[in-house]
């Protein structure tokens, strides 16, 4: 069987059209710092990168990261690149541990995890082109007819305008939406108002026979969350996301067994040991990782066993292939977040930009393709020119 022989990374760096930031846009962890910037700034992804690995017969399989690109990429070219050169692409497992354990020291969580990631993405995809399968196939088969997608965005912004982007994601079929929060502990009770006038709008225009989700992105804290819970239960909230950092994982616990609204996380979690130890302590109703920050394919697969046997769903973050392949495959995995297509504001938006295959949703459903081997997606040259290639 044909050996790895290649990894080239490149990173994309997007200079085209962007949204400006707005005063308020969603809360985040720099929230409680003095700031006299955007606080916001450094949770953009205007950049993204590609790993594409290549074996002797000249087949390529394409992985991505959005977390740190440039270090990203460094990480890959210098510590792992050797550690799977001359591999067999079909020995993941002990690829991926090799590189985990190779790297263990530092790279075990953040940048280290992120790299690791991509490979073994690139890794699967690899894989599914040589068996000409698709990998959701590969990780067990079609577990339903169509994923089911809530619409992601509804970042804060003017109440009317807000209304009349629900109103978009409603009329093209939606059922689930996801709304962020704007204000958090630094801002007091006007801005606790705010927040609660934000929720009011939407449901106006979403009703109530419909699942919201409310995104803090761990801009609040434990006791500022436990002050917005009593206020938010009218709502009927699917779930309640990230609301304090994602180290605090005995905040999370206390939040979720409050058992009020369920509390969501895992998207800036990164290993399999530390999803446990959220299921060990009840930390969350809802796990969120993302396949491209928690080492791959091959460990997102762990991960949703070992949700399973705790019955906590697994619903990833970002929508985008990597996470939908493994959405399709596992029944403990409902559905699937979906950002809509958009002018570059946060970021996630790239991905569209940079890639060709990603599914458009029909009325709240996308499905995925049995005949389209590996992730199913191709690098476009469509909208080159607007980005600086780092190779």
């Amino acid at each position: 069987m044909s050996k790895i022989k290649n990894i080239k990374t490149t990173v994309y760096q997007w200079k085209g059209k962007t949204v400006p930031p707005q005063g308020n846009f969603c809360t985040n962890a720099s929230d409680l710092l003095y700031e006299k910037s955007d606080s916001m700034g450094s949770f953009r992804f205007h950049e993204w990168l590609v790993c594409e690995i290549e074996t002797e017969d000249g087949t390529i399989g394409i992985g991505n990261a959005a977390l740190a690109p440039q270090v990203t990429k460094k990480t890959i070219d210098t510590y792992l690149k050797p550690l799977v050169i001359g591999e067999s692409p079909f020995d993941y497992n002990y690829i991926w541990e090799k590189m985990y354990r190779r790297t263990h020291a530092w790279g075990r969580k953040g940048i280290g995890m992120v790299a690791i990631s991509a490979i073994d993405i690139a890794i699967w995809d690899l894989i599914g082109k040589l068996l000409k399968q698709p990998v959701f196939k590969l990780l067990g088969g079609r577990t339903k007819e169509k994923i089911p997608v809530y619409a992601s965005k509804l970042y804060s912004q003017p109440l009317k305008d807000l209304q009349k982007e629900a109103e978009l994601y409603k009329s093209q079929g939606f059922t689930m939406f996801k709304m962020r929060f704007g204000w958090g502990p630094k801002d007091g009770a006007e801005g606790m108002r705010k927040n609660i006038e934000l929720v009011e709008a939407v449901r106006e225009v979403i009703g109530e026979d419909t699942d919201l989700m409310m995104d803090c992105y761990m801009g609040w804290n434990l006791d500022y969350t436990k002050r917005m819970i009593p206020r938010l239960i009218k709502f009927n909230p699917r779930w309640l996301e990230e609301p304090v950092l994602a180290d605090d994982i005995h905040g999370y616990a206390e939040l979720n067994n409050m058992n009020a609204i369920p509390i969501s996380g895992g998207e800036h979690e990164f290993s399999l040991m530390g999803f446990r130890q959220l299921l060990d302590l009840k930390a969350v109703s809802y796990i969120q990782y993302d396949t491209n920050r928690v080492g791959g394919i091959t460990a997102a697969n762990k991960i949703n066993a070992l949700a399973e046997a705790y019955q906590v769903p697994v619903i990833p973050h970002a929508g985008q292939m990597h996470n939908y392949h493994l959405t399709m495959s596992n029944l403990n995995c409902p559905l699937s977040e979906f950002f809509p297509v958009h002018d570059v504001e946060v970021g996630n938006e790239l991905f569209y930009y940079i890639f060709d295959g990603d599914p458009a949703p029909k009325n709240g459903f996308i499905d995925l393709d049995d005949n389209k081997p590996g992730l199913g997606l191709t690098l476009t040259d469509k909208y080159k020119s607007d980005f600086n290639i780092i190779e």
